[in-house]
């Protein structure tokens, strides 16, 4: 029978302090001697319940002895390549035929895992602007109304535990480095030591305390004066701090997954949920994480008079095209700058060409193979020389101009030089300003360029509307009066 411990209490009572038996015990409160003399010594007590160890009859020695084999084979294994209780299971059917449910499995396989032996860790702790812990971690978002993968450079300060993650679209070296400025800038300093696992942008060989450098990377860590250690390699564990931010962000800002319009406004989400993070207390601290940071900002290195220069460089000569190709795509320069030597500079996210110091072209970066970037502005002084060309160049074409543009042109005696003109407009005042003027001259019946240019500058003394001709004087109308007074009647 069920003993509450109402009932319980009465047995102990007539028993310990009562000194009935436990005969007339069992007679008074109506139940069997065999309860009383279960429960009257207080040997045993009602709250607690044994659970019935049953044992399977399909989990059989043999069936035992293979799941202990399975998982004794996981110490050898990689972490992402184990067994699971589902993968057991699967090979128990295919390798000897068993015939339970999976359930049974799953519950020897849990019995057998709390027989190894467990793990254990020695707490760690840091210094105000000891150290900083970096990591890379991938996340879906949805950009420009498009699912893609997106790469997440997270970076935590020991001490404090203040985050700072950042959105790029590769883990190439330029966007580590990239990542490293941005943070160092946003905490106004830089730790003494980066931990890291064993990235291959930063470790050229070996791992671990014998992991040799990149020479980029070691210029890096030079000039912002700090150093680098990289954690063993599957001992995650090492570097934990930021092992939780990533997971952290990807639970806490990215779900849903967020709809975003560019890097820039994804970047812009990152780093408020970030700052709002600093209202948050660690367990087992008593600051929260914003006011361990400001101690930690006055015990960082300050930052260098000079930023890093993060960007991958390469020297090349543009094609006839005006293209310079750099890693698998091309760019345009403009022509006047094809067969000299020009300097590439590329970031996470952009492209830079110099010549001679100057910057004479910037694109945005793209990734994969056999894409070409154009700027239109680039030909233009081509297309000046050359108009016919201008409705099937290739940078026009890409300029995805707005339609207004070539019905503007079409519509003119000279429709390709029509069409340069507003191109060179379009350079010095924004391809949708000059649209929008275009719109405004084809309200009136305009079908010339100088209407266009006059919308767009507003002068009505510009030069190209004046309408000259010859010279009249004007009329003396006094001599109506002479005539209306009767002179000649």
């Amino acid at each position: 029978m069920k003993v509450d411990v109402e009932l319980y209490q009465l047995i102990r009572y007539k028993y310990a302090v009562e000194k009935l038996s436990k005969r007339r015990i069992a007679r008074e409160l109506g139940i069997s001697r065999h309860t009383v003399d279960k429960y009257c010594e207080g040997a045993a007590v009602p709250w607690e319940r044994k659970r019935p160890e049953r044992k399977a009859p399909v989990m059989t020695e043999e069936v035992v002895s293979f799941i202990a084999e399975c998982l004794r084979q996981d110490k050898d294994a990689p972490k992402k390549q184990r067994h699971t209780a589902h993968r057991i299971y699967e090979r128990l059917r295919a390798e000897m035929g068993f015939q339970g449910a999976e359930p049974t499995v799953r519950r020897q396989v849990a019995i057998l895992r709390r027989q190894l032996p467990s793990t254990a860790y020695v707490p760690l702790g840091f210094d105000p602007g000891e150290a900083a812990q970096v990591d890379w971690g991938r996340a879906v978002v949805v950009m420009g109304g498009m699912r893609r993968e997106v790469e997440l450079f997270c970076f935590r300060l020991c001490y404090s535990c203040a985050p700072f993650v950042v959105a790029f679209p590769c883990q190439r070296e330029e966007a580590f480095l990239e990542g490293h400025i941005l943070a160092f800038n946003y905490f106004g300093g830089v730790p003494r030591v980066c931990i890291y696992d064993n990235t291959k942008t930063a470790v050229k060989s070996g791992f671990g305390k014998y992991a040799e450098q990149r020479p980029h990377f070691q210029a890096f860590c030079a000039h912002y004066a700090f150093k680098a250690q990289f954690c063993n390699p599957g001992e995650a564990h090492e570097k934990g701090l930021v092992e939780g931010l990533v997971g952290w962000a990807r639970r806490n800002i990215l779900v849903p997954l967020p709809e975003v319009e560019d890097f820039t406004a994804l970047n812009r989400l990152l780093r408020e949920r970030c700052e709002a993070y600093l209202t948050h207390t660690v367990r087992g601290r008593e600051m929260s994480v914003g006011e361990a940071l400001r101690c930690e900002r006055n015990r960082l290195t300050p930052l260098p008079a000079r930023p890093y220069d993060p960007a991958r460089v390469q020297e090349t000569v543009p094609n006839y095209f005006a293209l310079v190709a750099f890693d698998g795509n091309q760019y345009s320069v403009p022509v006047e700058l094809v067969g000299r030597t020009v300097t590439v500079k590329a970031y996470a996210e952009a492209v830079k060409i110099y010549h001679r110091g100057m910057e004479v072209a910037a694109h945005q970066r793209v990734y994969g193979k056999g894409k070409t970037v154009y700027d239109v502005h680039h030909y233009l002084r081509l297309l000046e020389t050359k108009p016919r060309a201008v409705f099937h160049a290739k940078p026009v074409r890409e300029a995805n101009l707005p339609g207004i543009y070539e019905e503007f042109a079409r519509l003119s005696d000279s429709p390709e030089q029509t069409m340069v003109r507003l191109l060179r407009l379009g350079v010095d005042y924004g391809l949708e300003a000059v649209a929008a003027a275009i719109k405004e001259a084809m309200a009136v019946g305009a079908r010339a360029v100088e209407v266009v240019a006059h919308y767009l500058t507003k002068d009505e003394k510009a030069p190209g509307l004046l309408v000259r001709g010859p010279h009249v004087d004007p009329p003396d109308l006094g001599r109506y009066d002479v005539l209306l007074g009767g002179g000649r009647r």
